[in-house]
């Protein structure tokens, strides 16, 4: 296992011929770094040091080619929001489905026709396509999101 040297955690990859872990992604044949992730590569991280880098998107097309993290496919936030946290502006015109799950706290997801309070851990709610949202964390809250496909564009700045 290499400890990654920024602290945000660890990196497992399959070992080389020698039986020595490589310190990093093997490249290609053209120098270049793969755009698949090479079979047997693991990643092994803390989502609260991997997550801020990201606005909390621990999974997702926007990781490097190569990073086991790197995924068209889904993408995965682990998300801490204190006391009265709002999201910047409402999601309007969503391409992907998602679902968003309470680990701690009482968080409120706000949708044009309701608003869904999760109270208890594990309480979840799950929205599809087309469906506009927006957020507000009523008690310093832990929730976990998943949405499909990873789709590019749709990043909220961050404050100023």
């Amino acid at each position: 296992m290499i400890n990654r040297e920024d602290g945000k955690g660890l990196s497992e990859l399959p070992a080389s011929a020698d039986g020595e872990a490589p310190s990093e992604l093997p490249a290609s044949a053209d120098g270049e770094a793969p755009s698949e992730v090479p079979p047997g590569a693991l990643y092994v991280g803390k989502a609260d040091l991997d997550a801020p880098g990201e606005q909390g998107w621990l999974l997702g097309h926007f990781r490097p080619d190569g990073d086991p993290r790197h995924s068209s496919e889904v993408e995965i936030k682990w998300g801490r929001h204190p006391k009265g946290d709002r999201r910047a502006r409402w999601v309007t015109g969503e391409q992907r489905t998602a679902l968003l799950i309470l680990i701690s706290g009482r968080f409120h997801m706000e949708f044009p026709d309701r608003t869904v309070v999760l109270t208890e851990p594990g309480d979840y709610v799950v929205w599809g396509r087309g469906v506009d949202h927006s957020w507000l964390a009523e008690q310093e809250s832990v929730v976990l999101t998943v949405r499909w496909p990873s789709v590019p564009g749709y990043k909220v700045p961050p404050p100023e």
